[in-house]
């Protein structure tokens, strides 16, 4: 029988008076993560950080949506842009001391968004971030992040994000004959509305491909500076997606595109949706410059190129809540 963390308590909410700034964030993590052993019993930090009081900025809207295809100047945000916003809470926790993952080579391996009603570019915004389980992976350890955005005191949007630090089991323990025997090694990565603390485990999106695969809908000539572009207005400046040299300290032959902007941009090609539940994997990474197909039938959409399936994702909409 694998170890299971122990079962955490409320989280403490600690609600902060302004985003706080990437950049420290990202160097602090740095320059902590070869000091990080990771490992899927380790305890978590229960802390929730909330920010109140959330104005958008047009100008960083407007192109944000040109950086990942969305049509500009429309009132409703689009579906990837909360969790933007919320990215620097995610990193203040990422980055600190407690999180037990080194922030340097984690991989999001997957995301599930869920839009209540449609939200407006116009209105004010309380953001909330916390840290809900560690999972063994059959790959290492995966962590478990969950994003909340309100407005009016309504919850407007929500995600569930999964993040993989990549390392071997130790030897006899439960975990290593846990992962060998195939643990959740479904989704290799790619650089809903759940209870917290503890979201419900995901089994892998099946293949819509059956007797044949999901038909083509467009083709994209992506540029070598797309992960620098997107950096510009997500504050993601992880090396990998930046320049083919600093990718190749992590194991990459070349930068490699964002998850979150790979989706971005299928979602903007899918179209606008309301209340939607959103449930996607990053599966492979994707390569700048490269080109790479969009494919698309019903509510299933994915990316890929030469036989390799970057992005799966499914698009359902979003029942009420009773």
């Amino acid at each position: 029988m694998r170890t299971r963390p122990p079962v955490r308590p409320e989280p403490r909410t600690r609600t902060l008076t302004a985003a706080p700034s990437l950049v420290p964030l990202l160097a602090r993590g740095a320059l902590l993560s070869p000091l990080k052993r990771p490992r899927p019993d380790a305890p978590v930090a229960a802390t929730r950080l909330v920010l109140p009081g959330v104005r958008i900025d047009l100008a960083h809207l407007a192109a944000y949506e040109r950086a990942c295809g969305f049509p500009t100047g429309a009132d409703a945000l689009p579906l990837t842009y909360p969790h933007v916003l919320a990215f620097p809470l995610a990193m203040r926790i990422m980055a600190g001391r407690a999180f037990p993952l080194p922030l340097l080579g984690l991989v999001h391996t997957s995301i599930g968004i869920t839009r209540h009603e449609g939200a407006g570019a116009t209105r004010e915004y309380e953001l909330a971030v916390e840290v809900g389980k560690l999972a063994p992976h059959r790959r290492g350890t995966e962590a478990t992040v969950l994003t909340e955005a309100r407005t009016g005191g309504r919850l407007v949007w929500e995600s569930t994000s999964t993040y993989l630090a990549r390392h071997r089991h130790r030897p006899g323990t439960p975990d290593e004959a846990w992962a060998e025997a195939g643990g959740d090694g479904s989704r290799e990565g790619n650089g809903g509305g759940n209870p917290r603390h503890e979201a419900p485990p995901s089994a892998p999106l099946p293949s819509p491909d059956g007797p044949a695969p999901l038909p083509a809908v467009a083709e994209w000539p992506l540029a070598a500076d797309v992960g620098r572009r997107y950096a510009a207005v997500s504050g993601d400046r992880n090396p990998i997606h930046l320049h083919p040299l600093t990718a190749r300290l992590f194991g990459f032959p070349r930068a490699i595109a964002h998850g979150m902007w790979t989706l971005a941009r299928c979602l903007a090609e899918y179209g606008p949706r309301q209340a939607v539940e959103v449930r996607a994997e990053f599966r492979a990474p994707v390569l700048l410059p490269g080109t790479v197909t969009y494919a698309e039938r019903g509510p299933s959409f994915e990316l890929r190129s030469g036989g390799r399936v970057h992005l799966r994702a499914e698009v359902r909409p979003h029942a009420p809540d009773a």
